[in-house]
């Protein structure tokens, strides 16, 4: 398979350089703060501009009379998390309810670059003769676990937000040595590590939930993307690659435009569901 730079590369080869980051530096341990992911922060910052360019038009174009089809598509959504927060969260969703729109939007939009052609980003940098400076480009900002756990965190801040905000300070420090075993001072230490261990398991489980099944179906359109070059080493398999390539590639492509925005709704579902636990235990 041909790279941008003009070399080329075995599958294994291909796979690993589709999949790398374009960072500031090389990382060499598994946990490196200093490292910033270039791309995975270029895109999402993009697809947040997008999404906030489609809802300030939808709410700029709204009208009274009849509504088009963009207004009905907005409408449709904003109804179906309006829905689902008030089925959810029991209290004032002013906050709520809007950042679940957000949420569903902007990961959705982040999801959908996975449907760009896998090799488009290197032949563009190519192109515009960029292939010494950007050796690598990750354009799935939601395949990339920096970006997930980083969206994750964010909704831990909002937990957190609201757990003082209702509970207040005391009350909510007071939760966390006093329950789930009890007010015996000897079980305070195991009720804070129980409920530490709770907040770092939601949000781990939400970062890691988005970043594997995106990872995955980017590995497998890499997967499929070989299928159609299988020519290339030196296998006399052009027929095979070509119904490889368009027919599973296509089959592949309608199915996961449903893993798309079933992810995003999963991801906004699970912050609902846990800012609604936050309500319901006041």
């Amino acid at each position: 398979m041909a790279t941008s730079a003009g070399t080329h590369l075995d599958p294994s080869e291909y796979i690993r350089h589709h999949l790398q980051n374009f960072s500031t530096k090389h990382q060499t341990s598994i946990v490196d703060f200093s490292i910033i992911n270039i791309d995975t922060l270029f895109w999402s910052i993009a697809m947040g501009i997008v999404m906030l360019l489609i809802l300030v038009t939808a709410a700029r174009a709204a009208t009274l009379g009849v509504p088009g089809r963009f207004q009905c598509a907005v409408e449709m959504l904003i109804e179906m998390v309006e829905n689902q927060s008030k089925t959810i969260v029991y209290g004032n969703r002013r906050f709520i309810a809007p950042l679940a729109l957000t949420l569903f939007v902007w990961v959705a939009l982040m999801n959908s670059l996975d449907f760009i052609p896998v090799d488009l980003p290197s032949s563009i940098i190519a192109w515009a003769g960029l292939s010494n400076k950007i050796s690598h480009h990750h354009l799935v900002p939601t395949a990339d676990l920096n970006g997930t756990l980083g969206i994750a965190l964010g909704v831990l801040v909002v937990m957190l937000y609201y757990n003082i905000k209702i509970k207040g300070l005391f009350g909510f420090v007071r939760e966390l040595i006093l329950a789930p075993f009890g007010a015996s001072p000897l079980l305070w230490l195991p009720n804070l590590i129980l409920n530490l261990i709770e907040f770092i398991a939601k949000i781990v489980s939400l970062g890691m939930r988005l970043f594997g099944n995106m990872y995955a179906g980017e590995l497998l359109f890499l997967l499929i993307a070989l299928l159609g070059s299988i020519w290339s080493f030196g296998v006399d398999t052009t027929i095979l690659g070509f119904v490889g390539h368009v027919f599973v590639g296509s089959i592949w492509a309608i199915f996961h435009i449903l893993i798309v925005l079933l992810q995003a709704f999963i991801f906004m579902m699970l912050t609902l569901v846990y800012l609604g636990q936050v309500h319901n235990t006041h």
